[in-house]
C-alpha cells in the first residue's frame, strides 16, 4: 500500500509561521497537476491565509476548493482535494479538511465555494502508526476481496463516520454511501459525497489503471445510495 496512506493523519495543531515561497510555489504547481474524477467539471483551488468558521483550527495557510455545481461535483472535489492532502503529507507538511470553514472575502467572480483545508508545518506528530487509526473493520464497510479496499478503510471522512460501503466484484469495486436520516440530511449528503471522492482517491492511488462511472447492473445495497463503479482497464 502507498506509504503515505498507511501513516498520514489529519493535523489540527500548526506552527503559524508561513511556509517559504519555494514551498508554496511547489504547492501551486501540484494544484495545477491534480487529476479530476470527472473531467467536464470546472473547479479551482486557491491558497489563502484567512478563512472564517475554523472551530479552533488555526493554520498559516488554507486551500479553498470551489466548483461549478454539476452532478458529481462534490465527489470530484473530494477526489482532487485528497490528492493535495497526500502530497502535503509526503512533503512533510500537515493538513486537515475543514468542513465548516468559509472564505474570508466574497469574490463574485469565483466559482461557488465548496470546502476548505488547513495546511502548514505541523506542531504535533505528522504521522501515525497503522495501529493508531481509529477505523471500522473492513468487514463493516465492504464485502468481497480486493487489496485496494484497505486503502478506503484508512481514508478520512466527516467526523470519522465512514458512511460508505464497497462491493468487490471480479476487479470492479461498486461504491455506495449511506442514506442520511432527515436530521441534518443536507449536510451529510454533502459530506458523504465529498468523503466518497476522498475514498476514490485512495483507490486510484492503489490502482494501475482507474476509471469510475455508474453501471446499470450494479447490485443494490439496502440503506445506501449507489455512487458508481471503479473499473480497471481489464474489466
Amino acid at each position: 500500500m502507498n506509504e503515505i496512506i498507511r501513516k498520514r493523519k489529519s493535523v489540527r495543531k500548526y506552527n503559524l509561521t508561513p511556509l517559504n515561497k519555494d514551498t508554496l510555489d511547489k504547492m501551486r504547481a501540484r494544484i495545477e497537476n491534480t487529476k479530476s474524477l470527472y473531467h467536464d467539471i470546472r473547479y479551482s483551488i486557491d491558497i489563502t491565509s484567512k478563512t472564517k468558521g475554523l472551530m479552533g483550527i488555526k493554520a498559516p495557510h488554507y486551500l479553498l476548493f470551489r466548483s461549478e455545481k454539476k452532478d458529481g461535483f462534490l465527489e470530484n472535489i473530494g477526489f482532487v482535494g485528497q490528492q493535495m492532502a497526500l502530497f502535503f503529507s509526503a512533503s512533510g507538511i500537515g493538513s486537515c479538511w475543514l468542513g465548516v470553514a468559509k472564505p474570508d472575502d466574497k469574490d463574485t467572480n469565483a466559482l461557488p465555494y465548496v470546502i476548505g483545508m488547513a495546511f502548514g508545518k505541523s506542531a504535533e506528530p505528522l504521522y501515525r502508526e497503522l495501529s493508531e487509526f481509529k477505523r471500522k473493520p473492513l468487514s463493516a464497510i465492504s464485502e468481497g476481496t480486493d487489496k485496494r479496499l484497505e486503502a478506503t478503510r484508512l481514508a478520512p471522512s466527516a467526523v470519522n463516520m465512514q458512511n460508505w460501503y464497497f462491493i468487490a466484484d471480479n476487479g470492479k469495486i461498486h461504491c455506495y454511501r449511506k442514506k442520511p436520516g432527515p436530521l441534518l440530511g443536507f449536510m451529510f449528503n454533502k459530506f458523504g459525497c465529498i468523503d466518497m471522492g476522498i475514498a476514490l482517491c485512495h483507490i486510484a492511488e492503489e490502482s494501475d489503471a482507474f476509471s469510475f462511472a455508474k453501471e446499470t447492473a450494479a447490485p443494490e445495497r439496502k440503506g445506501y445510495v449507489y455512487m458508481g463503479t471503479v473499473k480497471s482497464a481489464a474489466t
